[in-house]
């Protein structure tokens, strides 16, 4: 039994099949030895010393781990697994402890990493749960810095420098490997208890039991010294998740904000607040740890970023997520016309919401309209997996999908959904520059290379190491690093060769060479293919995905939230020439004379802000090893004052479809609507970012009293296996 001010302590150590010291436990491997000895510290006795090995499911040592603990694959193999040994350690202290006649007892550590990284790791990825002593502890080497001030700092400390510090004389040859460590821990506790420094062991480590979900407010004060950013999650993880692979560093409350992408679906990223920096720093030794059979990468992040995403200040929702300690699920897909009433139906008695009406929140938009998304709070684990079954069943003519959720999500939608347009909180200032001679280039000529699978850490200087004697081959400004729609590296870049040889030659050169700890795809390609992809399509062995922008892809008009008086290209898409972002071969017009293309850079070039849009991609970054021109005032103007008409259907009657199947095409729609005088011309399929349908259309009559008979009689059939939704526009 352990308390908060306990009359024992329970001297522990312990040793993985890995790295020793300061690097305990950031490897993954695991716990090998268990040393420990329960010290009264009243009468200063001590119990049995007690060692015992573990059985790793891995017998594969490292060399530093044979040469420090002189531990062998065979030795191990005989001994016990760690939950049995946990047992068996729980049985031992209890019967010393009786033995020196005490009740309670909290462990005594050489610092935090054996708890902290090995202990509750292992105990998670193994599914079994640590005992309550294993969430309480003492930190000897904090301990040892608060009795003597002016020893080493905390970091710094080990169990030698310690008894070194206090005249300790010990022989660590003498002994069996963490039998020493333990035997000179408890001759500095036994110091540290004497009358000259009177230590009191009183203040505790603590490890939360669980993580606790709560909403976290924009005008809260997040230090950056405490965020860490995990990349590489797969698209399911909840918070629970990410608060499981963390298992034993403290998360804040609400700590935990799932990042989501343009389309509002998560996009393996989170952001994680720990309640002070040395859990943070300790978090950062989990880079590349696994999430089943995935490495998650981990990095800083700032306490901007963590707000950007986990902050709000929506009183609704803030009244939404007062209630704590609630299991919060998300509906996508929902019916327009649904109500409250419809959602409590469609979840049934089995799965309560917490507060009825209460315990759900609709999205919508600034106009009040829905956007067919909910979230749904309940009260306990079993009620929110009674609803999870529910995943795709249908309600009205629509299937629903429901997906755990968090605080941090339901901000991030609610602040997606709710904020402002677009166009008036483009990043400013912003600077015009004319490019010099060379640009991007353009045609078939297969002149240029692609490096893909790049580490997202890599820089403009990585890839010219690795391209070693061809950087001299390379045109100035040749070197460009594709961007994700969070504005950071995707892992892609493209880079120009003087002639199509050279880059022949490099891709056969450097295709599949390491940099950094990743190997590198390089392909080569051309100026056209470049182009595609820095617009947003995708090149692949198949060929080529046009972008979205090619295709093209538009704000759909209903959405008034994004309308303005006259049509705005987005900032970050005036890098592409007018006419490949909007075509006009629909339109009978002639295109007007094309202003000069106008590069944006932002006022600081070496770090480009990205504000994006669901419809146009984020643009390319070109290094700036050769200095930029500034644009005269006449370019600033004509690039300001320049319009430009967005590619409709035919000028008619406007009918948005919805819920179309993904493989959906023109023929298809056609068939649809046969009998009501369609062509092709008349039918816009929508995409999303990636270049990839989004199930929707926009289809134009050549009247509105027949979109509306379109509308009343095909409103609801099925395409495919999808019921289709028709709106007139």
């Amino acid at each position: 039994m352990t308390a908060s001010h306990s009359d024992s302590l329970v001297v522990l150590f312990g040793a993985t099949a890995g790295a020793y010291g300061a690097k305990l436990g950031s490897d993954e491997r695991e716990l090998i030895l268990l040393v420990w000895q329960v010290v009264d510290l009243h009468s200063k006795k001590v119990g049995t010393l007690h060692k015992s090995l573990v059985k790793a499911d891995s017998l594969e040592l490292s060399d530093q781990c044979r040469e420090v603990s002189g531990l062998t694959p065979e030795g191990l193999s005989k001994a016990e697994p760690l939950d049995r040994v946990l047992q068996q350690f729980s049985q031992l202290v209890s019967s010393d402890l009786k033995l020196l006649g005490r009740s309670s007892y909290t462990l005594c550590t050489d610092g935090q990493l054996l708890i902290r990284q090995v202990l509750h790791p292992e105990a998670s990825k193994k599914n079994f749960l640590l005992s309550d002593c294993f969430y309480s502890f003492y930190d000897l080497r904090k301990e040892f810095h608060t009795c003597y001030p002016n020893s080493a700092p905390v970091k710094d400390q080990t169990i030698k420098s310690m008894a070194e510090y206090i005249g300790l004389e010990t022989d660590e040859t003498e002994e069996d490997f963490g039998v020493w460590q333990v035997k000179t821990m408890v001759a500095i506790i036994f110091s540290m208890l004497s009358e000259t420094c009177n230590c009191r062991f009183t203040d505790s480590e603590t490890v939360k039991y669980k993580y606790e979900t709560g909403p976290c407010s924009k005008s809260e004060a997040v230090d950056s010294e405490t965020v860490i950013r995990a990349r590489g999650l797969p698209w399911q993880s909840s918070d629970q998740d990410i608060a499981r692979f963390f298992k034993g560093l403290n998360i804040a409350k609400g700590g935990v904000a799932l990042c989501l992408n343009a389309q509002g679906r998560r996009n393996g990223e989170a952001l994680v607040r720990f309640v002070n920096p040395e859990q943070r720093d300790l978090a950062l030794e989990r880079h590349k740890h696994h999430m089943g059979s995935r490495y998650i990468e981990v990095y800083k992040a700032t306490g901007e970023e963590f707000l950007k995403i986990a902050g709000g200040t929506s009183n609704e929702v803030a009244q939404f997520l007062s209630k704590e300690n609630q299991v919060i699920i998300r509906m996508r897909g929902l019916p327009f016309t649904a109500t409250l009433e419809d959602v409590l139906g469609f979840l049934g008695t089995e799965c309560p919401v917490t507060g009825g009406k209460e315990g759900l929140l609709f999205v919508k938009y600034p106009d009040g309209r829905p956007t067919g998304d909910a979230f749904v709070l309940f009260s306990c684990e079993e009620y929110a997996q009674n609803a999870l079954k529910k995943h795709k069943e249908i309600l009205g003519k629509r299937y629903i999908e429901l997906f755990r959720s968090t605080a941090a999500e339901v901000q991030q939608v609610l602040n997606r959904y709710l904020s402002t347009p677009l166009i008036p909180t483009l990043p400013t200032p912003i600077i015009p520059v004319i490019p010099p001679p060379y640009t991007i280039a353009a045609g078939s000529i297969r002149d240029c290379v692609r490096l893909r699978g790049l580490p997202y850490t890599a820089g403009i200087d990585d890839i010219l190491e690795f391209m070693g004697d061809a950087t001299a081959d390379i045109k100035p400004h040749g070197v460009h690093m594709v961007l994700n729609q969070q504005g950071r590296p995707s892992g892609d870049a493209f880079i120009q060769m003087k002639s199509s040889d050279r880059a022949f030659l490099v891709a056969q050169k450097c295709h599949k060479k390491m940099m950094k700890d990743r190997y590198v795809e390089v392909f080569q390609c051309s100026g056209e293919e470049m182009n595609f992809v820095l617009m947003g399509g995708t090149l692949n062995r198949s060929g080529l995905s046009p972008p979205p922008c090619k295709l093209p892809c538009l704000s759909p008009p209903a959405y008034a939230a994004f309308q303005t008086a006259a049509a705005v290209i987005p900032a970050e898409a005036a890098l592409y020439q007018p006419q490949a972002l909007l075509s006009t071969t629909r339109t009978p017009q002639a295109s007007a004379a094309a202003p000069p293309t106008v590069t944006y850079y932002p006022a600081q070039a070496a770090q480009l802000y990205m504000n994006y849009t669901a419809y146009y991609p984020s643009p390319p970054v070109s290094p700036t090893t050769v200095g930029y021109i500034a644009a005269p005032p006449a370019a600033v103007a004509a690039a300001a004052s320049a319009t430009h008409t967005p590619m409709l259907p035919q000028p008619g009657a406007l009918v948005r479809m919805q819920g179309l199947p993904y493989n959906t095409g023109m023929k298809e729609i056609l068939s649809f609507f046969q009998g009501y005088q369609l062509h092709t011309d008349s039918i816009l399929v929508l995409y999303n970012f990636s270049g990839q349908p989004s199930g929707e259309a926009l289809v134009t009559f050549p009247s509105l009293d027949l979109a509306k008979k379109a509308v009343a009689e095909k409103n609801g059939r099925l395409l495919g296996s999808r019921y289709i939704e028709l709106y007139l526009v």
